[in-house]
């Protein structure tokens, strides 16, 4: 996954193509966790390691060395001599004179110069010049964040969700992935998205990426227990941001809404209700998953009535699409239904969009061309 996910075609016998997303095959991995103070000791060891590898060169080829002051090579000298070497700061009192020394310094302490040189400037990098510069970058972009959308843990489901919203149009600079884990995060960041690797049940995580301001929040945690304690921590920082969760557990969507979520999605149960539909007809789990997709012909969008639609029925809609439900006053109403018949100023339209082979990305755009037609 180098850059975007990569998207593999599948044609079924005598079917039209259809997308599916999903990484492509990638070698067996292992994260190693070293501490900071592990990191720093490993590159100093091997720095030591390699200066004292010189002196012992030096050492055993001293005779091919000269001491311009008193004419004698002590062990001292030696390692003097390799320390103004390596550093390469070179004020002549010592010296290589046999041709066996010349090619030592030339084959042999060259390269290891070279390798303490990078040792060194890289430790500086790493723990000075990239942190300071990491939180000079951390503080610019969190005073642009605002009206952003938070996703905490980026397991299956928040790397498809974040996929899906990219392919939607939503700008990855928008989007904010917080999640413990670095080899997750460098796929996260690959895409475009800010990312921070921290504990998101944590407050000050959450004030980090200005959760207040937020313009959504989609939790997946991989244990339930899990995310309803990051619900519970989002909902206290940011009481109107809507919160969208991920449950696996029939017992705790209940748990779930109760901590503050808008929306629980239960996948095990949605499974189910594929297979069941598959039950009834081959095409309908294809129908639903072309509705969830914006990778397929049709999408299924919430939005706002608009001005040009108060007073018109569900199936006057301007955008051209296929009106389904209605939801005034936190009722539901379904399209055959009377109040159907006369949209009202505050509905909440649920409706098909089509666009053919996700080429066409109706969710919350209104074609000029459509409202031009009065369709």
């Amino acid at each position: 996954m180098s850059e975007r996910k990569q998207l593999d075609r599948i044609t079924p016998g005598g079917r039209t193509n259809r997308v599916y997303r999903g990484p492509r095959f990638q070698p067996l991995r292992r994260a190693t966790r070293i501490p900071v103070w592990g990191d720093l000791g490993i590159r100093l060891g091997l720095a030591l390691f390699l200066i004292f590898l010189v002196v012992m060169i030096h050492w055993w080829d001293r005779e091919g060395l000269v001491d311009n002051l008193d004419g004698e090579v002590s062990f001292l000298d030696v390692i003097y001599f390799t320390m103004i070497s390596i550093t390469t700061t070179g004020f002549g009192d010592i010296a290589p004179i046999s041709d066996r020394a010349r090619l030592v310094e030339a084959v042999i302490v060259t390269p290891v110069r070279f390798a303490v040189l990078f040792i060194f400037v890289g430790t500086a990098y790493n723990f000075l010049i990239k942190r300071t510069w990491e939180k000079f970058r951390m503080a610019r972009i969190q005073e642009q964040l605002s009206g952003h959308i938070v996703v905490l843990g980026y397991g299956i489901s928040g790397s498809e969700a974040v996929a899906e919203l990219i392919e939607r149009g939503t700008d990855p600079s928008t989007i904010v992935v917080i999640d413990p884990s670095e080899e997750r995060l460098l796929a996260a960041e690959s895409l475009g998205c800010n990312v921070m690797a921290a504990d998101a049940t944590r407050d000050e995580t959450l004030k980090a990426v200005r959760i207040a301001e937020a313009q959504n929040v989609l939790i997946s945690a991989g244990r339930d227990d899990t995310t309803i304690l990051i619900t519970l921590t989002v909902r206290a920082l940011a009481p109107h941001v809507p919160i969208s969760v991920v449950v696996r557990a029939d017992d705790n969507e209940s748990l779930a809404r109760q901590a503050g979520a808008n929306n629980v999605i239960n996948p095990v149960r949605f499974t189910g209700l594929l297979l069941a539909g598959s039950a009834k007809g081959e095409h309908i789990a294809e129908y639903l998953a072309d509705l969830a997709s914006i990778s397929g012909r049709v999408q299924l969008v919430e939005r706002k009535v608009t001005e040009e639609e108060i007073g018109f029925a569900i199936s006057e809609l301007r955008t051209g699409g296929r009106g389904l439900r209605v939801y005034r006053e936190g009722r539901a109403i379904g399209f055959w239904e009377e109040e159907c018949e006369n949209l009202q100023a505050g509905d909440i339209i649920v409706e098909i969009i089509a666009t053919p082979n996700g080429e066409s990305k109706g969710d919350g755009h209104i074609k000029d061309d459509v409202i031009r037609q009065g369709r």
